[in-house]
Parts: structure tokens; C-alpha cells; sequence
């Protein structure tokens, strides 16, 4: 449904999106993870048609974007990190507004627009002005116009940043429920649990390249199939590394006074570790252990956390 090839996109000399190709099936919840500045909103921007790049293409549904932009686009709804609303105008409104760029039929737009309103619980406050909703109302808004023309093809560039836990709960229900609907989704966001949640498959991101791509599951491998475990104490990064020189762990990052490794499964468990450290004369005053996940698969690829 959508194809992507060696995609490139720069300002002076940063190169934001760095020859990023990837291919999403019609049906599909794909997410970019990445923090902020890797080059999601970018990359999105260039699907969707808004941003031209300075090499590669992008077609949906085997129609090129930039080539046929209207037939492109026709199929394609955008839900952007900045509010696309006009505050002075009701719900109702804007709704009207936005959706009647898609030509379509009077009657069709408006049952669409009855249909999202209560999709996204605004059906009450449809006719109230958009400047006295709350931040997370004016988010299930933004949503909602992204969708009113039923496109085949959603983008959605970090749709709940902003907002309160049960604002974004109902933005990610709503999310999943046009995905099961077999809506295909791109879904760029810098929240872990997001992505482990809602993606069928995730990029994970980071100036402006895309290092791995895979199910959670998938991904996970990357970092290992052992134990995740985190060190803590008065050492520096170099000593710690020392000790652990030849040693059946993946280091996933060192510095001073912390160190995250992964076990290799069968081969080293936690007591020998910390024998190895004590050997090397690292004093640990704190450890913590988890199982592979996104956050250490980003750990092993960046060599720092995602938050960061």
C-alpha cells in the first residue's frame, strides 16, 4: 500500500532524512520510534505529499505521490503534531471545512461527520466553539478531521503528545479500532509503550535513518535473548568495560557510574556477572533486571535511552 525508496531530505548541511526506504502492506499499523529530531515528522511530511524530497520516491497504492498528487492524496488522511484547527469555528465546522476538500458527496460528508464526532466523543460539544475545549478534546478533533473522509491511508504524526494519560487512552483506542477496520496506518511516536502496544511492526529511528525494522518481537532479538541488566555504582565506564572484555554479555552501553548489559541466554546468569565485576573491581551498588524490550534494543543501537 505504501512504498517508500531511498528517501532524502536536507537543510544546509544537516541532513534530516538520510536514504530511508521501506515498504507497508495494505492493513498494516506501522510505527517510526524515534526521539524527537530523528526525522519522523520529516519523513512523514514527504509521504504525504507536503514536503518535497531532495531524492527518492513515494507512491500509495501504486500512485505516485508526486507524480499524480491528487490522486495520491485522495486516499491518504494526515493527522499533524500541530493542531490543524480553526478555534473561532465549532467542531461541527471545522469538520465541514476540512472535509469538503475531498469533493465529496454533501450528504456522505455529513453523515461522516455525525459518524466521527461520536467515534471521538465530541458528538455533545459539536456545535460549542473549538476554543473552549480542553487540549485532549481538541486533539480527538485533529484526529477526527484526519478521518472524515474515510481515507484508506492514515498518517499520524505523535497524535497524543500533550495530553493527559485517559486523553491519549482514547486516542490509541480509536487508533486500534480503525487499524482492526483494516485501515493501513503510519504512526510516528517517541513513546515506548505506544509502539509496543499498537504497532504491528516498528522503525526505530535516529538521525535520520532508520537502524532496525521489525515486530516487537522481532526486535527485541537485537538486543538479545537474555536477561537486561542494569548496574549502578562509584566506576567509571572504561574499568567497567575492562572487566567485562571476553565475557558471554552484549554490552548495551557503558558510562561512569551505570552500565546496561544483556546476558547471553544459558551461558552467564546474574550471580556470575556480578562475580566477574567484583574481579574487575567494579563496586555495584544497585542492579536491576528485565527482560528484552524496545527500550534496551534502542540502548544496544544508539548507545543511549530513548528519552535522551
Amino acid at each position: 500500500m505504501i512504498h517508500v525508496e531511498d528517501l532524502q531530505k536536507s537543510y544546509g548541511s544537516l541532513r534530516a532524512v538520510d536514504g530511508i526506504s521501506l515498504d507497508v502492506p495494505e492493513g498494516e499499523l506501522f510505527g517510526f520510534l524515534g526521539p524527537n529530531g530523528a526525522g519522523k515528522t520529516t519523513t512523514l511530511s514527504m509521504i504525504s505529499g507536503l514536503l518535497k524530497p531532495d531524492r527518492g520516491r513515494v507512491s500509495i497504492a501504486d500512485i505516485d505521490v508526486w507524480s499524480s498528487p491528487k490522486a495520491a492524496k485522495r486516499l491518504l488522511g494526515l493527522v499533524p503534531q500541530d493542531l490543524a484547527l480553526y478555534e473561532e469555528l465549532s467542531a461541527r465546522e471545522n469538520l465541514m471545512f476540512w472535509g469538503s476538500l475531498f469533493d465529496l458527496p454533501r450528504a456522505k460528508l455529513k453523515a461522516n461527520i455525525d459518524l466521527w464526532l461520536d467515534r471521538v466523543g465530541l458528538k455533545e460539544r459539536a456545535k460549542g466553539p473549538v476554543s473552549k475545549f480542553s487540549g485532549g478534546m481538541k486533539r480527538r478533533l485533529n484526529l477526527a478531521i484526519g478521518l472524515v473522509h474515510n481515507p484508506r491511508v492514515v498518517l499520524l504524526d505523535e497524535p497524543t503528545v500533550g495530553i493527559d494519560p485517559q486523553a491519549r487512552k482514547n486516542i490509541l483506542d480509536i487508533v486500534r479500532d480503525i487499524a482492526r477496520e483494516g485501515t493501513t496506518i503510519l504512526f510516528t511516536t517517541h513513546h515506548l509503550e505506544e509502539a509496543e502496544s499498537l504497532c504491528d511492526r516498528i522503525a526505530i529511528m535516529d538521525h535520520g535513518r532508520i537502524l532496525e525494522t521489525g515486530s516487537v518481537e522481532e526486535l527485541a532479538k537485537v538486543a538479545g535473548d537474555g536477561d537486561v541488566v542494569t548496574v549502578n555504582g562509584p566506576f567509571d565506564a572504561g574499568r567497567f568495560r575492562a572487566a567485562l572484555e571476553n565475557q558471554n554479555v552484549n554490552i548495551l552501553t557503558a558510562g561512569d557510574g551505570a552500565g546496561v548489559v544483556s546476558l547471553a541466554s544459558g551461558r552467564m546468569n546474574v550471580v556470575a556477572l556480578l562475580q566477574k565485576l567484583g574481579e574487575g573491581g567494579i563496586e555495584v551498588t544497585d542492579i536491576s533486571i528485565q527482560k528484552p524490550s524496545l527500550e534496551s534494543v534502542f540502548l544496544k543501537l544508539t548507545g543511549r535511552e530513548l528519552r535522551d
